[in-house]
């Protein structure tokens, strides 16, 4: 991939750095190694540091070995990463098959000044660099105990569809904490949208009519598993499962005539 534009200077290395976050349905910061081999500025290393699928690379450009990090044990992946190229980046640099180039590292390590500056700047990246989306809440609202549905019919330039939004009170503020934009052209759905903005597309060969599909999670008790998954699990805790199913057939009603009317 291409070099990250922060890039800081290290003796026989670099570390580049950028936010990726045109990743569907991840996002993160990169931080990558480089250094010249032959005559070439060479991708030695590659961390990429993602909220659901972090890895990391040993010689992109050679071997491209390509290993998960375990958040559960490794912690947050930018100090993870950060610790590494702190301590082992010699090691690293061998095993992704530059002798030469580790070589140099261990007779001229990174100046201290420098990780530092990496550091620092690799965790504003991280803070500042997230993609988070905030939605309308909706025209019509539907309240279900500690949520509530809010359901829109929403015309972009290059698609429409209907989206129903699911919403609750955190800290005296309203949160949306999942969306479905059930669209023509581009359907996708959200999970935490305010908070990790994981963005999962529908597969509609596989999962048909997406306001329907949509609905049907809803019917089949899944809105606690997705609520937590998003982050907000005591909200999911609780929930008022049957006060839910009892609003839903007003919910499907106005949601598929919202369809019609806008056809």
């Amino acid at each position: 991939m291409d070099k990250g534009t922060t890039v800081i200077e290290g003796g026989a290395v670099e570390i580049a750095m950028s936010y990726r976050k045109e990743l569907m349905p991840d996002q993160g910061l990169c931080i990558q190694v480089y250094g010249v081999v032959e005559g070439e500025d060479t991708e030695i290393l590659r961390f990429d540091c993602f909220d659901q699928d972090p890895h990391y690379h040993y010689g992109p450009m050679n071997e491209n070995i390509r290993l998960h990090l375990d958040k559960t044990t490794a912690g947050n992946p930018v100090g993870w990463t950060m610790d590494n190229i702190r301590h082992k980046l010699p090691t690293m640099i061998r095993r992704a098959g530059y002798e030469d180039l580790a070589a140099a590292v261990e007779a001229n390590p990174v100046p201290k000044a420098k990780l530092d500056e990496a550091e620092a700047k690799a965790r504003e990246l991280a803070r500042t660099g997230r993609r988070t989306v905030t939605h309308k809440r909706g025209d019509h609202m539907y309240e279900a105990g500690n949520i509530r549905f809010g359901l829109e019919y929403r015309h972009l330039t290059n698609d429409r569809g209907l989206a129903i939004h699911v919403l609750s009170d955190v800290a005296g503020s309203e949160v949306e904490m999942l969306a479905f934009d059930c669209f023509e052209n581009g359907p996708h759905y959200h999970y935490g949208p305010r908070n990790q903005d994981v963005r999962i597309y529908w597969d509609t060969t596989t999962s048909g009519d997406t306001l329907k599909w949509t609905l049907d999670q809803f019917k089949a008790r899944r809105l606690a598993s997705m609520i937590t998954r998003a982050g907000y699990p005591s909200i999911a805790a609780a929930l008022d499962e049957e006060l839910i199913q009892s609003v839903l057939p007003a919910v499907e009603q106005r949601a598929f005539a919202l369809v019609g009317q806008n056809r």
